[in-house]
């Protein structure tokens, strides 16, 4: 089993900036993807960004500029670092990793709320 466990989520003011992490644990082969989807109110779970393990990244254009993944393979852990946040990014941010043969997991997500 992988086990993952995020953590940084809070209340930030318009324009501010928020870090998330998301710390894999368990019997983990070989971590792929590493990366964060978002669920806002009433909204379908849109992707966010990902990260590979040699650390290629992609985002989603709403993001692009603004967000920055990156991951630590040593701890098997991956960042979201979020600045210039938005109302619009109030959200249940959730993060995935793609473990090699036995699939995807996710953890329990934490929420942003950008708010003045």
């Amino acid at each position: 089993q992988v086990q993952l466990v995020e953590s940084g989520g809070g209340l930030v003011q318009p324009g501010g900036s928020l870090r998330v992490s998301c710390a894999a644990s368990g019997s983990i082969s070989s971590l792929n993807f590493m990366g964060w989807y978002r669920q806002a109110p009433g909204k379908e779970r849109e992707f966010v960004a990902r990260i590979t393990s040699g650390g290629n990244t992609f985002y989603a254009d709403l993001v692009k500029g603004r967000f920055t993944i990156s991951r630590d393979n040593a701890k098997k852990t991956a960042y979201l670092q979020m600045n210039s946040l938005k109302p619009e990014d109030t959200a249940d941010y959730y993060c995935y990793v793609d473990v090699a043969i036995t699939g995807r997991y996710w953890g329990q997500g934490t929420q942003v709320i950008v708010s003045s």
